[in-house]
């Protein structure tokens, strides 16, 4: 319902702001302004946008595909099994509950929502056989639901696909930003949660996961805030590009060591990713039409420059205001934001500081109010408690903290 309100919203703020502007300013090109933008929006969406995707989503889920045969998801959620188990004390050690939100997370931590989506919904499911109040969220429910809609994606593919598509230089150097960003908004998403929930943080494997984690980002943030800015962008290129390609290399060779048809399981995959770039094509054109309709009649500049006067009592730099209609969004609908951050790119470049900070912001964290609807819904959770609290704090720090570190790397 959310994006309902929301699309309809920008054609109905859109027209508003046009015929204000040609009542009171005598504008008789706005309207054909905004209808010239709708159309050649609608065409990018398909020609410039969602067929390129098509490509290169159907190869990395392919490479998903293969380390699913490999083995690799399932050692993954191995090695990560003891730190999220004591985040879950409600749910008995044997329960199937515990694999499945292992999964979850693991496939979104490589930054596969479709792969994420049905593990989280079979999740859900599990902890609400173990929920005694079948109308009302448990503890174990939200602290599932806070964790997942903070988002903690190790590698944001698609939103490096779209950069690559947008011609950035170097897809991949919002990568480091985007990792720290969104460390921050799920670090106070389960800090918040875990103090509602009276969870011992200090106990030990616990303590020393989280330490272990916070050492490493803290490190990371204060190594590349030292260096120059020519060797902040070198260095991140190649930590970024190394990763990438360690996946993909240990995906395939793991594959052949187990004695995989590789190439038969990559297709299997690819068969998948061409799939989910089709489905998202009429998403991308509705939503991408109605905000070049919102931005072509200058209510996007309305919203722009009224936050840019109020942080101009600040006294800080305003530069990051044209990125915040990603940040703004995208509690609200993930394909709204991400229309924010593909228009931000189209508008200012990809190599932006616009740009690149509107897809950090994208990778900060999830949409919390979709997640919610989604997944307690399917359970039928009426009385959500403090999720929605704790989701939306979780995002404002990673917003935050997209802002602070883009600065850092980016300005």
């Amino acid at each position: 319902m959310a994006l309902n309100y929301i699309w309809v919203g920008f054609f109905l703020v859109a027209f508003i702001v046009a015929l204000f502007k040609l009542i009171f300013f005598g504008d008789t090109e706005i309207f054909k302004l905004i209808i010239d933008g709708m159309f050649e929006s609608a065409e990018s969406a398909v020609m410039n946008l969602a067929l390129p995707l098509a490509g290169v989503m159907t190869f990395f889920l392919g490479i998903l595909k293969i380390g699913e045969e490999a083995g690799v998801i399932r050692k993954l959620a191995k090695v990560i099994s003891p730190f999220f188990s004591r985040l879950f004390p409600e749910v008995p050690k044997d329960h199937p509950a515990n694999g499945q939100m292992i999964m979850n997370f693991s496939a979104n931590m490589l930054g596969l929502d479709n792969a994420a989506t049905p593990f989280g919904l079979k999740a859900m499911q599990s902890l609400q056989e173990l929920n005694p109040s079948k109308d009302t969220a448990s503890n174990s429910q939200i602290m599932f639901m806070v964790l997942h809609s903070a988002g903690p994606v190790l590698i944001p593919i698609s939103i490096m696909a779209q950069r690559a598509i947008y011609n950035a230089a170097d897809p991949s150097d919002i990568f480091i930003p985007a990792l720290i960003s969104v460390y921050m908004a799920t670090f106070t998403g389960l800090l918040f949660v875990g103090i509602k929930q009276k969870i011992n943080f200090f106990e030990k494997t616990l303590f020393l996961w989280l330490l272990g984690i916070s050492g490493f980002i803290g490190f990371v943030l204060w190594y590349f805030a030292g260096l120059p800015k020519e060797e902040i962008e070198t260095t991140s290129k190649v930590v970024s590009n190394l990763i990438l390609m360690l996946f993909i290399v240990g995906f395939i060779g793991g594959a052949v060591y187990k004695k995989v048809d590789v190439f038969s399981a990559f297709i299997d995959g690819a068969k998948s990713g061409f799939e989910t770039s089709v489905k998202v094509i009429p998403y991308l054109v509705g939503m991408l039409v109605a905000i070049s309709a919102f931005r072509n009649s200058g209510a996007l500049d309305y919203v722009v420059d009224g936050f840019k006067f109020a942080f101009s009592f600040t006294g800080l730099n305003t530069d990051f205001t044209d990125a915040l209609p990603t940040a703004l969004m995208h509690p609200l609908s993930g394909s709204g934001s991400r229309a924010m951050m593909i228009d931000s790119m189209k508008t200012f470049g990809a190599d932006s500081f616009i740009g690149r900070l509107s897809c950090v912001f994208q990778a900060s964290s999830d949409t919390i109010l979709y997640i919610l609807a989604l997944y307690f819904g399917s359970v039928s959770i009426k009385h959500t408690r403090y999720t929605l609290v704790a989701g939306l704090l979780a995002d404002l720090v990673g917003v935050i903290t997209a802002i602070f570190v883009s600065y850092i790397f980016f300005h």
